[in-house]
């Protein structure tokens, strides 16, 4: 099947339903000029004596805070990123009455800067950083702009409020994203190469049949899929109605 005829089964499929869900990964995040992280590049190898999934977990952020926050705020912290067309379509959807939940593996709110509302972030945001002390709250321009480890006013030690590796998932985020998959007619996943669980597990929950797979590079689940639309998230997420 040509991929113009793959998006027009989408476009028929996403017309029929009101019951959209979408889970999304890092890809979905890259064509905003996030880059993913889990790619271990020329330029991580030349700045850090660690790996990405090292520096972000928790292990390395008690032992070394001040490696990982030189790591975060050059890498996590994309502020200046816009939604792409794919963020933009899925708020419409939603304004549609079309669209019941966004589940994401990303942390940079831009779901929610396209104008989403109903969305359940996996692994936290940026967006949001609390003193592990007393609990007082930090926005992300203030983490950009400290120094070292930033610190409250309390003199405690502020975290971004993101699942770092080694670290669980928040159980109600969770189980409201398995609620929203496993009653979902059309489930749409884009931008992830669903190598990561616990994520990548949560497409086991959807009982439907129209299982539409969007993503650049084949991944693990293609075969189980009902539709598979390989190339650029945004640009595929532009010609669909």
């Amino acid at each position: 099947m040509t991929q113009a005829k793959q998006i027009e089964q989408l476009n028929g499929w996403i017309k029929n339903t009101d019951n959209i869900v979408f889970f999304g990964g890092a890809g979905v995040s890259t064509e905003s000029g996030i880059p993913d992280f889990r790619s271990v590049d020329g330029l991580y190898n030349q700045q850090y004596d660690y790996p990405p999934e090292t520096i972000l977990s928790h292990t390395f952020y008690r032992r070394n805070p001040a490696e990982f926050y030189r790591f975060y705020r050059a890498k996590m912290l994309c502020l200046d990123a816009k939604p792409n067309a794919a963020h933009l379509k899925l708020a419409q959807w939603e304004q549609e009455g079309k669209l019941k939940a966004v589940v994401t593996q990303n942390i940079d709110g831009l779901h929610q800067a396209a104008g989403s509302k109903v969305v359940l972030e996996l692994h936290g945001s940026v967006l949001r950083n609390y003193c592990e002390s007393c609990g007082k709250s930090y926005d992300a321009e203030y983490m950009l702009h400290s120094e070292g480890v930033p610190a409250c006013t309390c003199g405690g030690s502020i975290k971004p409020d993101v699942v770092l590796y080694e670290e669980g998932l928040n159980q109600k985020t969770l189980s409201d994203a398995i609620h929203f998959i496993s009653e979902a007619d059309v489930l749409i996943v884009g931008g992830t190469s669903l190598a990561v669980y616990p994520a990548a597990g949560l497409l086991d929950y959807y009982n439907g049949s129209k299982l539409v797979l969007v993503n650049k590079t084949p991944t693990p689940r293609d075969s189980i899929a009902d539709l598979v639309v390989q190339g650029s998230i945004g640009e595929i997420f532009s010609q669909l109605d």
